[in-house]
């Protein structure tokens, strides 16, 4: 994550909000269908561990 840009796969998410509640400054879930939400495609350094741990890497 060093030197790409997130992306998310919202057909892969299952709506469980893990994502937005391991890195809220990166993910959040969309009202309407529960899905990931992607806020931060670049996230600075500081929240890039957090981030790793919502994707499972």
């Amino acid at each position: 994550m060093s030197t790409g840009r997130l992306s998310i796969d919202r057909e892969r998410c299952i709506g469980a909000g893990m994502c937005a509640m391991t890195a809220p400054e990166v993910f959040d879930q969309d009202p309407g269908d529960g899905l990931v939400l992607l806020l931060d495609a670049e996230p600075p350094a500081a929240h890039r561990t957090a981030a790793r741990m919502a994707a499972g890497r």
